[in-house]
């Protein structure tokens, strides 16, 4: 008997003792780069210095949870501490800040196709200095959320503690709090520049930062190619909405490529097309099938006029045109597939009769081998990097296990458009010095400007402390030079520079 239990009782000692050592086992300390740098910015030499690395979030234990990364410029002062700073993030939900980062705010830059008419193709790309960075004004702050990046969870950490529309907020309001602390910058006034999810998730930090008992108020939010509330931009059949929203950024497309409203201006032909669908195809698509046939035909022809479609494919469509379905159909005739992001972008794809596209977008894989390279070329040679794990510039695993319930688990709740557009505007009124900046992208086929009008008059979002810019690119409309250029102008007039 002894032989049978011996060889039991030393298997569960010694696991026992594995697992007591795995607990154990250390958490190296976080990874720190500094580097020194000088630049031109806005005709001003600049010294400043680059921070990337770890930070450590921590549970209500306080044990280390995460590792977040972010990448800090900073510009010393004599007083530094109410010097304004800048904390920037890109969307996904699964993506890092690289888009950002490296296409418009940071000190160095990626060029690509400014109108769009070239594919990035492969290697080398162009990096270059970034005259426009707003360094001379506030420092930038890049932050990777838990799963992009470089970012990670640790020792106890969980990816469902942090994957989610509230605990992704709580993990970067947590952050920021840590930033403004460890830099002595509780004074400095503070802005959030987000993009896509990142002007969502920005809309949600502000609301965490209200709480946890260290208020933090913003001075500032920077919406580039807003998503606050997702029914406006989400294209599909029995959503209302989303048919007039998506309108006139179709109709703007249209127009682009040729196939609508020649010989007008752009603003006059969109501003066309907004009337339209607000007192005309609004009230037809809610009477629906209650309108006659004369009606419907009527309706038809005004559709096919602004968006550059044959009339008897409006009247196939009912006259409900899905933005999918008008990227393959607006050129079919001509082989070539309209980009999601922006429109502005061509793809050639095999399949000429498929109702959608299928080779993806292509204003998201004519730029994206560019940026990834840049990047990761930049951190190892400029920023001096070193790291033996790869950076993700988007976690496709992610968006799968999203937690979009917007209350805690076992609160009732019946799932819905995500919506946080209403809390922007308590936040705001909560904060009388919180103002928002839009900026819309005229060829943004994901997230359309009217979407931000209609969203930004509802909710009860003070539309005095509101400004709203449109740009004739998409929604990284910043790839389009001339946009950069006003982009970074209305940036500084929003921040009083």
């Amino acid at each position: 008997m002894k032989k049978l239990h011996f060889p039991l009782m030393f298997f569960i000692f010694s696991t026992g003792f594995a697992q007591e050592a795995e607990k154990q086992t250390p958490i190296p300390d976080p990874l720190v780069f500094e580097t020194s740098h000088q630049g031109t910015f806005h005709g001003k030499a600049i010294s400043y210095k680059a921070i990337s690395g770890e930070t450590f979030l921590k549970n209500s234990e306080g044990e280390p949870v995460a590792a977040l990364w972010s990448t800090s410029y900073i510009k010393p002062e004599t007083d530094s501490g109410k010097r304004p700073v800048t904390f920037i993030f890109n969307g996904g939900p699964g993506s890092a800040s690289v888009w950002l980062h490296m296409g418009v705010f940071g000190p160095k830059i990626v060029k690509v196709d400014s109108d769009a008419k070239t594919d990035d193709g492969a290697a080398p790309f162009d990096l270059v200095n970034n005259e426009l960075a707003l360094l001379d004004i506030t420092d930038l702050v890049f932050i990777d959320p838990v799963g992009t990046g470089f970012s990670k969870v640790i020792g106890k950490g969980k990816v469902g503690d942090f994957w989610g529309l509230t605990e992704d907020a709580k993990s970067i309001a947590q952050f920021i709090r840590l930033w403004i602390t460890k830099h002595q910058r509780w004074q400095s006034p503070k802005y959030i520049a987000g993009e896509s999810y990142g002007t969502t998730r920005a809309s949600a930090v502000t609301a965490a930062l209200e709480s946890g008992g260290q208020a933090v108020a913003l001075n500032g939010l920077i919406l580039i190619s807003q998503a606050l509330d997702y029914q406006g931009s989400t294209s599909m059949h029995d959503n209302i909405a989303s048919y007039f929203t998506y309108f006139p950024t179709m109709a703007a497309t249209a127009w682009y490529h040729g196939k609508a409203g020649q010989g007008k201006k752009l603003e006059d032909f969109v501003t066309e097309a907004r009337a339209f669908a607000y007192n005309e195809y609004l009230p037809a698509l809610y009477k629906g099938n209650q309108s006659t046939f004369e009606e419907k035909e009527k309706i038809a022809q005004r559709i096919s006029y602004f968006l550059g479609l044959e009339k008897e494919y409006v009247l196939l469509s009912d006259n409900r045109i899905l933005t999918g379905r008008f990227k393959k159909e607006l050129l079919r005739k001509d082989g070539k597939t309209i980009g999601t992001l922006d429109g502005r972008y061509l793809g050639e794809e095999g399949d000429q009769t498929a109702a959608s596209p299928t080779l993806g977008d292509p204003s998201s894989y004519g730029i994206d081998a560019a940026y990834t390279a840049a990047l990761q070329d930049y951190f190892a040679k400029t920023l001096q990097i070193k790291v033996d794990r790869p950076y993700l510039t988007s976690n496709g695993s992610i968006g799968g296990k999203w937690n979009w319930r917007p209350v805690p688990e076992g609160s009732y709740w019946e799932p819905s458009y995500v919506n946080v557009a209403r809390s922007l505007g308590e936040s705001m009124r909560r904060n009388k010095d919180l103002k928002v900046m839009v900026a819309n992208g005229y060829y943004d086929l994901i997230t359309p400007f009217l979407d931000a009008e209609y969203t930004f008059a509802r909710h009860d979002i003070p539309i005095e402390r509101v400004q709203m810019f449109y740009y004739e690119g998409g929604h990284m409309m910043y790839n389009h030079r001339p946009d950069f250029e006003k982009l970074v102008k209305d940036i500084r007039g929003f921040m009083g520079k």
